[in-house]
Order: structure tokens, then C-alpha cells, then sequence
């Protein structure tokens, strides 16, 4: 599989990525997704400590042990779990990310992460406080290199105006036309790289997600989304699927897509599709045409 640069980073990740948290805890069921991954060239695999109370870092801590080196193995932090309490609450404090990195850490199997990513953020947290943890657990050899998770462009550019990320994963998909005008441009400039999650947009932009569209996504009635689907396929003769995965690899910043997997099938479709050439400029133009850029509201 193709691999890209992440930023100005020295990681080399697959144009597909892993994210972990579609695959379940059966251990035995896991584990054979990400091996299943792995043996076909993804090598980013994406966690959370959020995930499965962390049981998904056990799993995946499980999977890349005798492989550590083939993989880059990133997390994210700042979903607190309070003893006692159901759910969780936000913690972006210097404090918090130094304890936690310590528990993902022992989770995974692992002395060092190769990309720890704050899950989330807000104008209201303490950035400078945030950015101090993460130089020092760079400086430390904790964590090789470090992003955000956000869709928030606000709070993407006081990190890139204010810190030394590498990657921002953000949302982004042909019904997710948000980053093209405000975060895409931006990230290019800075040399720093999104991780494209959601390219199917919950399931809806595939061959058999007809049944979910009646939930809406973003605003979008399931009348709006049934003429999206149509629009996409009379516009481009691919699988659905195919045209979504390969949408974000078309931005000049985006450098891997993150897919989720629950099923051995659903990975080997992944990869297949990632193998089959990228979006012509025609094929964009008559995507583009097909479904409207939105813009983002309320995620500020």
C-alpha cells in the first residue's frame, strides 16, 4: 500500500489507516482483524484511552507485540473517567496527560507512542498548559510526535499558530465537505497533516448503506442523502465506497484515511479499494458537483 509522510514528521503512514475502535473486545475476533491489517500494509492503528474503558489499547497492545516496529501506533488523551461515576469528563491539563500517557502506555505494551493526540479541545482549555505536556513527553522519548483530534477550526489554529503538532484528525468525508475551506488550506501551509476519519460517513457512502440514511447526517434528510448517493454513482463508475476513500486522499494534506473495520471482509475491502487508482480531476469535479460543500456553525 502506498504510504505518506505525516507532516514534517518521520513516520511514514499507509494511505489507510486502522481505527481501532470498530473492532470489537472478543479478544480472538480483534486480534485477527489487526493482524489482518497489518499483513495487508496498514501500519497506522489508531486508539484511545476513551475506548472500551481501555480495553481497545489492550487489544491492540496484544496485536502489535513481536511487531511494534511495523506499525505506527498512535492514541489520544483527555476523556477523563471519574471512579464512581458513569461517562467521563474533559481534562486537557497538564497534570491529567501526564498521568494518563503512563496507563496507555502500560495498556499497550509498549515504552513509547509514536503519535499521542489530544481527543478533542476547546478554546477554553489551558493550550499553552496542554502543549507543555507534550513537549515534554517528546523530550522524554515518550511520544515520538504529537496532533489533535478536533474538528473545531478555532481550536485548530491556535495549534498550529502555538505548537509543533504534526497531524490533525479531523472529519472528512464527501457529505463532510467542511475542511476544504478553512482547515485544508491552512494545514497545508503549516506542512502539517489531517487523518481523514468518517470517509463513509457512518456506513451511508457504501454499496449497502441505504437502511442508515433514514438516521440524517449533518443536517441532511434522508431525501437529501438518497439524491447524494444517486448523484455520486451517476458521476463516477467505481464501487461507492471506493469514490469515498479516495475523496480525502485527493487534498494535498491529507495523508492517510482513517477506516474502521468490524469484519475481516470490510479490511480486505478497505485495501482494495485504497489499491485502485486515485480520483481523476474529472471524477472530483463531478463529485464536487454532486454533493455541496458545507461549512462548519456551530464547532467553533
Amino acid at each position: 500500500m502506498k504510504t505518506n509522510r505525516l507532516g514534517r514528521s518521520e513516520l511514514s503512514v499507509s494511505e489507510i489507516g486502522l481505527g481501532c475502535m470498530s473492532i470489537g473486545t472478543d479478544e480472538k475476533h480483534a486480534l485477527r482483524i489487526l493482524h489482518e491489517a497489518m499483513d495487508l500494509g496498514i501500519t497506522l492503528l489508531d486508539t484511545a484511552d476513551l475506548y472500551d474503558a481501555g480495553r481497545n489499547e489492550e487489544l491492540v497492545g496484544k496485536a502489535v507485540k513481536g511487531r511494534r516496529g511495523d506499525v505506527v501506533l498512535a492514541s489520544k488523551v483527555g476523556n477523563r473517567r471519574v471512579p464512581g461515576q458513569d461517562g467521563w469528563v474533559w481534562d486537557a491539563s497538564k497534570a491529567y496527560i501526564l498521568s494518563a500517557v503512563k496507563d496507555s502506555l502500560r495498556r499497550l505494551g509498549t515504552d513509547y507512542l509514536d503519535l499521542y493526540q489530544l481527543h478533542g479541545g476547546t478554546l477554553d482549555d489551558p493550550i499553552d498548559e496542554t502543549i507543555e505536556a507534550f513537549e515534554q513527553l517528546r523530550r522524554e522519548g515518550v511520544i515520538r510526535y504529537y496532533g489533535i483530534s478536533s474538528i473545531r477550526p478555532n481550536v485548530i489554529r491556535e495549534y498550529v499558530s502555538r505548537s509543533n503538532i504534526v497531524s490533525v484528525m479531523s472529519q472528512y468525508s464527501i457529505l463532510d465537505r467542511r475542511p476544504e475551506e478553512e482547515v485544508l488550506p491552512l494545514l497545508e501551509a503549516n506542512g502539517i497533516s489531517v487523518i481523514a476519519r468518517g470517509p463513509v460517513a457512518s456506513g451511508m457512502l457504501t454499496d449497502s448503506g441505504e437502511s442508515k440514511l433514514s438516521k440524517g447526517y449533518l443536517g441532511y434528510g434522508e431525501e437529501e442523502l438518497r439524491a447524494f448517493r444517486s448523484g455520486i454513482r451517476s458521476a463516477v463508475k467505481r464501487p461507492l465506497a471506493e469514490t469515498a476513500l479516495h475523496y480525502p486522499l485527493a487534498a494535498p494534506a491529507v495523508a492517510c484515511v482513517l477506516a474502521g473495520a468490524s469484519t475481516s471482509e470490510q479490511i480486505h475491502a478497505n485495501v482494495e479499494a485504497a489499491r485502485r487508482p486515485p480520483l481523476g480531476a474529472e471524477e472530483l469535479a463531478a463529485v464536487r458537483s454532486a454533493v455541496p460543500a458545507n461549512v462548519y456553525a456551530q464547532h467553533r
